[in-house]
């Protein structure tokens, strides 16, 4: 159950990041309020999650995940490059989580 939350924890954390890329250095008020609310969540279940996971691969992973996840986001949604360099590190990011989920 833990690493579901973590999961969920990760995706929330690219939709605040995304929200937060829109509020335009919080100057929008939905964007903004969708930024904070999406963080307290995410922060919430990586909380959760932290309760049965080790600090540091729960926290490695939640980032990974907003980390290849937001990469993602500004490839396919806001058009952001997409060189060889940028997808091959989120493919070594991607490798490192899947290392420490299967050392956990």
């Amino acid at each position: 159950m833990a690493w579901i939350l973590l999961a969920l924890a990760g995706i929330f954390e690219i939709v605040w990041a995304y929200a937060m890329k829109q509020s335009e250095g919080f100057s929008r008020l939905l964007p903004t309020v969708t930024t904070i609310g999406f963080m307290i969540v995410s922060f919430g279940l990586l909380a959760v999650a932290m309760r049965t996971l080790p600090l540091g691969t729960a926290y490695a992973v939640w980032t990974g995940i907003g980390a290849v996840g937001s990469l993602a986001v500004g490839i396919f949604v806001l058009g952001e490059p997409a060189t060889f360099l940028r997808v091959a590190s989120a493919g070594l990011i991607l490798a490192g989580i899947v290392g420490l989920k299967l050392s956990a």
